[in-house]
């Protein structure tokens, strides 16, 4: 462990926070946060034919929204900035010239068409496409030959030969490579850009980065990103490649998957608490010990070992996730509920968007009767829909409860019963169902069974009373009448 840790997330600003990406993040805030460490967030930006407008500051809201903070980035100076790529060329630029005086590199005038060419003809030789290294020793005049083509050039680095890079990966262990299947590889674009293997080496390098956190899809740039700190004499960071998420089908987790919801916008718009997301995130490949799996922030920071992230691919548990975000509804206080269901009610036009203070009441006690059943706020539009429905769907189960031979006896008591309540409060209403079951001797499932069902046309649900309450006496007088 170096003497200070310091590790960084580094997003392009090409779309918006990904599962992925924000587990990313998160496992570098843990790590960082464990050990008293600094959190970096870079934004790699040089793929300007890829960057959205709102791309960069989507992505920090998302990650404030789920909790995490930072010591460094585009809005807090560490000292070791500018933290955009764009701006770092005057440190990029004379350590190219240097690799080029050393050379270590050279330029490369191949077209973009010779090269797919040699692609294709190794390809179809069975062979692993790589640069053959026709450039890489090119002779003044022959350099001054293609110029006067009009070729622009791209920088390539000098892959050295017969050589084994390796290293103690924080999460798999020894892994290594051979130099030999790696050709020379572009570290400058034709239009002058750093390619990433190259840029992310020097502003790890010079933003001091101790350890390299980042998913499994990185690990083949890692030999590459070795060679440029031997290539400049620089001491490496520890890496830690991160295994897949994968979906139900064991496939890779990939935004075009349907079955999932990917962003972590998408999350936050349908109700989701950040406080739950990052519970479950901080569990998609890594494991505390012991079998219980809701923690708070602090104890998250408290408990993160990075030996015990798993070696397997990370299963995203879509069940896990409600049943953990469901925990936190369960906790949260009603009114903070109440301010993320809202919405979502007036969105579907059941609450109406200028709402009366008395109508705001209403909808208060609808979001609190439906709280424990909650897995997220926009939720609530499915589960109290008969609150809203003239009349009553019944399914299957519901059909066989009202079925019943006594239910024409029982909805005749009750109707007349409910029909005496000039209070429609859940103390009365408990009080009358108590009254039912004395005249008619049925009790149990006899007798909450077919009420629920009469009302709300569903087999269970929140406190019968209050829900009956809150349906209001009309409504529930003409159900019950209809099974009379």
């Amino acid at each position: 462990m170096m003497d200070k840790v310091r590790v960084r997330y580094a997003p392009s600003p090409t779309g918006y926070l990904h599962i992925g990406n924000a587990r990313s993040a998160l496992f570098n805030y843990l790590f960082a946060r464990h050990y008293g460490g600094d959190f970096v967030i870079r934004i790699e930006d040089t793929d300007k034919a890829r960057n959205v407008e709102t791309g960069e500051e989507s992505q920090l809201h998302y990650l404030k929204w789920l909790g995490l903070e930072w010591d460094e980035s585009v809005d807090q100076d560490g000292g070791y900035g500018p933290y955009r790529q764009s701006e770092r060329g005057h440190i990029y630029d004379p350590l190219v010239q240097q690799l080029l005086d050393e050379n270590k590199a050279y330029r490369c005038y191949m077209t973009s068409e010779e090269l797919e060419t040699e692609r294709e003809a190794q390809i179809a030789r069975g062979e692993m496409p790589r640069y053959g290294g026709q450039h890489a020793n090119l002779s003044e005049e022959e350099e001054e030959a293609l110029i006067a083509e009009g070729r622009q050039p791209s920088i390539r680095l000098r892959v050295p030969r017969d050589k084994t890079y390796t290293f103690d990966d924080i999460v798999k262990g020894d892994v290594s490579f051979e130099s030999n299947g790696i050709g020379d590889w572009v570290i400058v674009k034709k239009d002058g850009v750093p390619t990433y293997n190259f840029a992310v080496v020097v502003d790890d390098h010079y933003m001091g980065i101790s350890h390299v956190l980042r998913g499994d899809d990185h690990i083949s740039n890692t030999p590459k990103q070795q060679m440029v700190y031997e290539a400049f004499g620089w001491e490496e960071p520890k890496f830690g490649h991160m295994t897949l998420i994968v979906n139900e089908d064991k496939k890779k987790l990939s935004k075009r998957d349907g079955s999932i919801i990917q962003f972590i916008e998408q999350y936050k718009d349908l109700g989701y608490l950040p406080e739950a997301l990052f519970n479950f995130i901080a569990l998609l490949g890594w494991t505390p010990e012991g079998e219980e799996e809701i923690f708070s922030k602090k104890e998250f920071i408290e408990l993160f070992d990075e030996k015990r992230l798993s070696k397997s691919p990370a299963f995203f548990d879509k069940q896990k996730l409600t049943w953990i975000n469901n925990q936190y509804m369960k906790e949260k206080d009603t009114e903070t509920v109440f301010e993320m269901a809202l919405p979502h009610l007036v969105k579907e036009g059941l609450v109406a968007e200028n709402a009366s203070e008395e109508e705001l009441d209403w909808a208060r006690k609808l979001v609190a009767l439906y709280q424990e059943q909650m897995s997220f706020a926009g939720e609530i539009t499915t589960l109290s829909e008969q609150f809203f429905k003239e009349d009553i769907e019944f399914d299957e189960d519901a059909n066989a409860v009202i079925s019943d031979e006594h239910i024409p006896e029982l909805m005749t008591a009750l109707h007349t019963r409910f029909g005496e309540l000039e209070d429609f409060s859940p103390e009365t209403i408990k009080a009358a169902i108590k009254d039912v079951q004395k005249s008619t001797g049925y009790k149990g499932k006899k007798l909450f069974m077919p009420i629920r069902v009469a009302v709300t046309g569903q087999t269970r649900g929140p406190e019968l009373p209050d829900t009956i309450s809150l349906l209001g006496k009309e409504k529930v007088m003409d159900r019950i009448a209809k099974l009379k």
